[in-house]
């Protein structure tokens, strides 16, 4: 008997249903069937189901004689179910990867429930996706199981059928089934949670919930939208047939209300001749259950009472001074915005009529985000060393609190900024400033960059559209000509960027300013940062920072994380820094979720190796002379979209894995810092890192800032450099355990 059924009704979704079904097969998690229904769908649904069948024993393909609808054929499907669970999955939608194990795992932590509750997100045909905004009402606290009465908020969550896994057995006992029509969830969703004797939820996202453009029921106009009467009919005979559920009636009267209201709003789904009378149904069914109890939004409470009036003009008219009202405000709102721009661009042209500051500097990372990154090492240094600067830094507000108190912070677009923009002698940036700054006689502007170039890059990008996607490239050359500097931390960069960013600037082959925090850190400070991260005492941390796909619009994770602290064993830990889009980070005791922290190199210095794959984190990463590793499965993908300037595979860092396996058997043999990873890394620092010693941001503020050009701190050799020790060695043959 296996641990799930997942039921895929498949109907018209032939565009879809391979994406389905391989979303399926693909779990890490093997114990489960699939059966397809083919609800004698016109299209070539049916011979992708035994397509499948054929291919692999775990899925079953059943062909209903006549198209049933969604709710039958959800039936079919359940009666060959021999699951311990059932998990219904729409064809045109998808489990994301490793769904089935964390189910599998919130069920075993919770006792095997009746219902498990989880999360989705809506994945729209553009790629963009968006995680259900209700997510909260899944936290984890509380007892692992409860009944529906214990978290009432539930009944909030969209009520369908798919987020949500169902003990077979319950259901049976239970005899719950899906009626024919629209809206067939509405009647089995109510019943199944108000019946569990337990639920539990899981705050992790399981399915994509595609969001077709066109052809889906939600988006179709029929009569058929009528059915939702006979639907909500269901669920009250149900209520009254159990005299114990009469509580639920108040919210069940209220959700009613809601969902007719939508339907009614929806341009897209009711005939224009048949609204009066879907009105009228929708009045009378008001009437019939009418329960007080559920007090509705003030927003709300308007509609809801013209529909039990059957006051259809006055709700037209409502909404219709609604929509006016909503247009008034949109305009008003735009037309300050539009007055607020034009004032403070004339305050900028008065602002660069006044004499520059000699002594102001302005300081910023690209996205106008916190301190950090190359600006602010030389930011701090610069402070340091020019005696009567004064510094500001451009960020919003929420990371203000990053910025030192004897800097200035300037919020994007206030008369502030743009008067710093207007007088300050020197501008110092990652990115890009705004595109409306007029760089003035006198005014000095250092392009810092970031990190060393492995992947494509400036006008490199022309040729490569999936990465360079919507780059004003006009733009970009308008913003090169504006540089004075731009640092370079290796004879590599100076040679890319000097070709991917033609211009006049000077180049100032210095170093890595963000680096010199590595050979100026001591034990005792890695140990206070360890301790703020909650590193263990006693273990091994992995910093995991791949880099983003730019060929993937979802960023996926690369690297199966739970399996890999299986294999290391307990005394290891991973910091989890990776990309990933439209899902909750593994809850995992030995997982440690640093993908909001908003300082990489604390994190470098805290962790004792580092998995990574195309990041630039690399060439600052060798400078602690701690062990690398690289995940390159995807290499000939990412090449292919990105483009790289070397073969990374030839003159690595550290061990190349081009696999999950052979990865973990780096791990498990300890070849990962291992004699032959010491000398990649020996060669790759004394290639990419000749100026990082310490001193790069002494020789950027002294040339730019202090104009000097002689006298500047020479580089200090690798071999002579102190860098940043854990606060612990480990016995280099310890070995991993295999799980």
């Amino acid at each position: 008997m296996p641990r799930f059924s997942v039921i895929v009704p498949a109907f018209r979704v032939q565009a879809y249903l391979h994406a389905c079904l391989d979303s399926v097969l693909n779990q890490s998690f093997k114990d489960f069937e699939v059966v397809v229904v083919d609800d004698c769908s016109p299209d070539t649904c049916g011979p992708i189901a035994d397509e499948y069948a054929h291919r692999d024993p775990r899925v079953t393909a059943l062909h209903l004689p006549r198209n049933a609808g969604l709710g039958p054929a959800r039936n079919a499907g359940m009666e060959r179910a021999t699951g311990d669970y059932l998990i219904f999955l729409d064809g045109d939608d998808t489990l994301l990867p490793d769904a089935l194990q964390t189910i599998a795992d919130r069920l075993g932590a919770t006792g095997d429930p009746d219902v498990l509750m989880y999360d989705y997100t809506r994945t729209y045909w553009s790629g963009r996706s968006v995680r259900n905004v209700l997510a909260d009402r899944l936290a984890e606290h509380g007892p692992a199981s409860f009944r529906l009465a214990d978290r009432p908020e539930l009944l909030q969550l969209l009520m369908v059928v798919w987020n949500k896994a169902y003990r077979r057995t319950f259901v049976e006992a239970e005899g719950f089934t899906f009626p024919p029509g629209y809206y067939e969830d509405t009647p089995w969703t109510y019943p199944v949670l108000m019946s569990a004797g337990s639920i539990a939820v899981l705050d992790a996202v399981c399915v994509s919930y595609r969001q077709r453009r066109r052809g889906n029921i939600l988006s179709t106009t029929s009569e058929k939208h009528f059915d939702i009467f006979d639907q909500y009919d269901r669920v009250f005979a149900f209520v009254d047939a159990r005299p114990e559920l009469a509580l639920w009636r108040p919210v069940l009267f209220r959700r009613m209300l809601d969902h007719f209201c939508a339907v009614y709003a929806s341009r897209d789904r009711l005939p224009h001749p048949s609204r009066a009378a879907f009105f009228r149904r929708a009045t009378a069914s008001c009437r019939r259950y009418a329960t007080p109890g559920a007090p509705a939004p003030r927003r709300a409470r308007l509609r809801h009472g013209l529909v039990r009036l059957g006051a259809r003009r006055t709700y037209r008219a409502l909404a219709a001074s609604r929509r006016i009202g909503d247009s008034l405000r949109r305009g008003t709102a735009a037309l300050r915005r539009a007055v607020r721009g034009a004032v403070l661009q004339a305050h900028y042209r008065l602002q660069l009529r006044l004499p520059l500051r000699p002594r102001d500097a302005v300081f910023a990372t690209g996205g106008d985000g916190g301190y950090a990154g190359e600006p602010a090492a030389i930011e701090a240094k610069a402070r340091e060393l020019v005696p009567g600067l004064r510094t500001a830094w451009i960020c919003r507000p929420r990371h203000a609190s990053t910025v030192p108190p004897a800097t200035r912070t300037l919020a994007p677009g206030s008369f502030a900024y743009w008067s710093a923009l207007a007088r300050s002698t020197y501008l110092v940036n990652d990115g890009a400033f705004d595109r409306r700054l007029v760089k003035r006689r006198g005014q000095l502007l250092l392009q810092t960059h970031r990190g060393t170039p492995l992947k494509t890059v400036g006008t490199d990008l022309l040729d490569r559209p999936a990465a360079a996607r919507s780059t004003d490239f006009e733009q970009l050359l308008r913003d090169v000509d504006r540089w004075d500097f731009a640092l370079s931390a290796n004879p590599h960069s100076t040679l890319v960027r000097e070709r991917a960013y033609p211009s006049g600037y000077t180049t100032l082959e210095h170093g890595s300013p963000r680096n010199d925090v590595y050979h100026r850190t001591g034990p005792a400070d890695v140990a206070r940062l360890r301790e703020t991260l909650a590193i263990p005492p006693g273990t091994t941390a992995l910093l995991y920072a791949p880099t983003h796909r730019d060929y993937r619009r979802v960023q996926r994770p690369a690297l199966d994380l739970e399996r890999l602290v299986r294999v290391l064993g307990p005394q290891f830990v991973i910091l989890d820094r990776a990309p990933v889009s439209g899902r909750t980070r593994t809850a995992h005791p030995r997982i440690i979720d640093v993908s909001g922290h908003p300082c990489l190199e604390t994190l470098a210095l805290a962790s004792d190796a580092l998995i990574t794959d195309y990041a630039s984190l690399m060439f600052a990463y060798v400078n602690l002379d701690r062990p690398v590793v690289l995940h390159l499965e995807d290499i000939e993908a990412y090449e292919a979209a990105r483009g790289t300037y070397f073969d990374i595979t030839t003159f690595p860092p550290g061990i190349v894995a081009r696999s999950q396996d052979e990865l973990f058997d780096i791990f498990a043999t300890d070849h990962w810092r291992g004699s032959r990873s010491a000398q990649l890394r020996a060669a790759f620092l004394a290639r990419f890192c000749p100026y990082d010693d310490g001193h790069a941001a002494e020789r950027v503020v002294r040339r730019v800032f202090l104009g000097e050009t002689d006298g500047l701190p020479l580089p200090v050799p690798p071999s002579a450099r102190r860098t940043a020790l854990p606060p612990q060695q480990h016995p280099a043959g310890a070995r991993m355990s295999r799980g």
